[in-house]
């Protein structure tokens, strides 16, 4: 099974490329995030034409998160249970008997700000769900746009982007090796040691010609996956793209 996950900020405007990659790519399952899209807008007659079924939750201008498939998931989740919260982040399905939970983590803007404190809380339920859909699901799959670099081989200047800056600060780092700590394992580094590997580029000074970009797009496999996931990486082809998304999409392959 090919996992993977894609900001594709925007699918009004992504759509050609979302159809272009996952006809080239051909993923099994893809969560997708930043729809930016309500739901009766979705183009599920569109994506079911490419062998895909679609979950979803949008809404109008921001966030929007989705879960196309090749067979239908089930046991459907929108939102985080037990959290109160209007912005679509949040769904999940079971897949070929994996669990899937596709996130896309809030911003939040600059440490110390409202919605810094906001992300901090939204992290905290995130965990405490995980936990228990382990539980319920040991071979369990959380990916999306986390908008947290796990470390300085994640980052192009780890001088700028410090223990006290939004994406790498202490305390995101903090809650991100918390879900780790579950018993999950980022898949990327399962496979690669390698420094200055991004799914995220500015598109402000040619950040992505120049490679000064993020590793914030995550999959995390839960122990019991660990020795399934044989191969994973980010295909850069879709930023080189006309238009593209700041994002690139990452993925794992699963035995």
């Amino acid at each position: 099974m090919k996992i993977a996950s894609w900001n594709v900020n925007s699918l009004n405007v992504r759509l050609p490329h979302l159809e272009q990659w996952l006809t080239a790519f051909a993923p099994d399952v893809v969560g997708i995030q930043e729809t930016k899209m309500e739901d009766h807008k979705f183009p599920d007659a569109v994506l079911a034409g490419l062998g895909y079924r679609s979950v979803f939750a949008g809404q109008k201008t921001y966030n929007g998160v989705a879960l196309l498939s090749r067979e239908p998931a089930q046991d459907v989740q929108i939102g985080i249970p037990g959290f109160e919260d209007e912005q679509k982040r949040v769904i999940a399905g079971t897949v070929g008997g994996v669990r899937i939970i596709n996130l896309y983590v809030v911003n939040g803007q600059d440490v110390g700000t409202d919605k810094y404190a906001y992300k901090l809380r939204w992290l905290e339920a995130v965990q405490a769900w995980v936990a228990a859909e382990l539980q319920q699901y040991p071979e369990l799959v959380v990916m999306g746009d986390f908008n947290i670099a796990p470390d300085a081989r994640d980052v192009h200047d780890p001088l700028v982007w410090n223990e006290n800056h939004i994406l790498t600060s202490t305390a995101e780092r903090g809650a991100l090796n918390k879900l780790l700590q579950l018993g999950l394992h980022d898949a990327f580094r399962l496979h690669s040691e390698e420094e200055g590997v991004f799914s995220w580029w500015d598109y402000r000074a040619a950040g992505f010609r120049r490679n000064l970009g993020l590793r914030i797009d995550l999959i995390l496999v839960s122990d019991a996956l660990k020795a399934r996931a044989t191969a994973s990486g980010i295909d850069r082809e879709p930023r080189t793209w006309e238009r593209p998304s700041d994002h690139a999409p990452a993925w794992v392959q699963l035995g």
